[in-house]
């Protein structure tokens, strides 16, 4: 399997640095792209830096770089996620704005019928935002999948949390894990 996984600026970086590791524990092939503010978040929110994120990918491109392999819909993926997905980058990509090679290569696969999962990390919503969501969430192959952990496996950890997220943006691509217990599954309660 071969993923593009962008790091945009948004808050709650943890997630796309959390999904690299686990992708690369997974033996899958990653294609990161970090834009400018996305490493920025990450010196602000984690105790990570930019090397060290890139070390987890398989092949990194600078967002500015719109000749990279992942801007072309020659160039075959598996599909994309945006975690976490800025605004402005869920803006650029809704409206087809292709500005930055994030923009461009969630517009290469949403062209090419591949599975685009945007997790944007924002709160509260605007009306424009909820507008951007629809319009992607209204193409077959978009998921919309923002950051909202849930509990009914009972995490004890803020990486119980982190890694709900993260499993369920890897559920969207069919990627087997075992980051958190699902529905059904012995948790401690009976329902």
């Amino acid at each position: 399997m071969r993923l593009v996984i962008a790091i945009t600026g948004a808050s709650g970086v943890i997630y796309g640095i959390r999904a690299l590791e686990v992708l690369k524990r997974l033996g899958v092939e990653t294609h990161l792209v970090l834009s400018e503010w996305g490493e920025k978040t990450i010196r602000i929110e984690t105790d990570k830096d930019g090397d060290y994120v890139r070390s987890l990918a398989t092949k990194v491109y600078d967002d500015a770089n719109m000749a990279a392999p992942v801007s072309s819909g020659s160039f075959r993926t598996d599909g994309m996620a945006v975690i976490p997905c800025s605004m402005k980058t869920l803006a650029g990509i809704a409206n087809g704005l292709d500005d930055t090679l994030v923009a461009r290569a969630a517009g290469v696969c949403i062209k090419e019928s591949r599975k685009v999962v945007v997790v944007p990390r924002e709160a509260p919503l605007s009306r424009i935002h909820l507008e951007n969501m629809s319009k992607l969430a209204g193409l077959p192959n978009v998921v919309i999948m923002p950051a909202m952990p849930g509990f009914y496996h009972r995490p004890k950890t803020m990486e119980d949390l982190i890694d709900h997220v993260v499993g369920k943006v890897l559920d969207q691509f069919g990627i087997q894990h075992e980051l958190f217990k699902r529905w059904g599954e012995k948790t401690g309660t009976d329902f």
